[in-house]
């Protein structure tokens, strides 16, 4: 009598299979934990996300192009922060699209925006604005930049004044056959940018201009690439102090008299 054949057992996923999908399986779990326990750095976000911007071409067409305020402030990553902060975060995201312009344009000197006790500083290279000795304003790019932070400006709190400080190297001035010193040409190009900007709409009642030669210098003027670093024009946004508001400060004259 002949045996029975026995039936195959049927095709099974291999084994191997399985315990790689529960490895992968626990590797989603503990990356999600990860991330769950993380903090993110809203400032270094914020920063990406403006390189990003710029990398994907808001400003179609190169710096000639014009961006709406609509469009600006859709491209602007919405933070549940104080006003000021908001405020600082949309200039960061506005300086760091023309940083990425620069430096597909091949320059090395970059826009800057700093935070201080009273206010923030956006920080521009001369030689974004200037020719070598000079206090016209020539270029299409730094003409462009500032009609966007008039955009931005027009925002802002209008308690908030504008102080515009222009700065030389220790070199400069000499050169110029317009400007006898360092103090005429860094506060020239101080009162330049201020004129721009009331062309772009900021009332003058909150501007004014300042020149401090090359006797603030943020970098040596013994090399040739210090000297070019102190060649600057910084923006600040000053914050009143409504608390001193009315207070008439108080004068010699005012002083009561010995015997009196």
């Amino acid at each position: 009598m002949a045996k029975k054949k026995t039936e195959d057992c049927p095709k099974c996923v291999p084994r191997w299979v399985v315990q790689f999908g529960d490895m992968m399986s626990l590797l989603l779990v503990f990356f999600i934990l990860l991330l769950s326990m993380s903090t993110i750095d809203a400032k270094k976000v914020n920063e990406a996300i403006g390189s990003l911007v710029g990398a994907l071409s808001v400003l179609e067409g190169g710096t000639q192009s014009e961006v709406s305020r609509e469009r600006m402030q859709l491209a602007t990553p919405i933070v549940n922060q104080s006003e000021t902060d908001e405020t600082v975060n949309r200039v960061t995201v506005t300086i760091s699209e023309f940083n990425e312009i620069i430096r597909r344009q091949g320059g090395e000197e970059t826009i800057q925006v700093k935070e201080a006790i009273e206010g923030f500083i956006i920080q521009l290279p001369a030689s974004l604005l200037f020719r070598e000795g000079s206090d016209k304003i020539i270029s299409n790019d730094a003409i462009l930049l500032l009609k966007r932070i008039a955009m931005l400006t027009a925002g802002m709190p209008k308690d908030l004044e504008i102080v515009v400080r222009g700065h030389s190297d220790n070199q400069e001035a000499l050169g110029s056959a317009a400007f006898v010193d360092g103090w005429s040409l860094s506060t020239a190009r101080a009162v330049s940018v201020v004129k721009q900007l009331i062309v772009n709409g900021i009332s003058p009642q909150r501007l004014s201009a300042a020149g401090y030669s090359n006797f603030q210098p943020i970098a040596t003027n013994d090399t040739a690439q210090g000297r070019a670093r102190n060649r600057r024009v910084e923006i600040h946004f000053l914050g009143k102090d409504k608390s001193s508001e009315g207070k008439a400060p108080k004068s010699v004259l005012d002083l009561p008299r010995n015997g009196r």
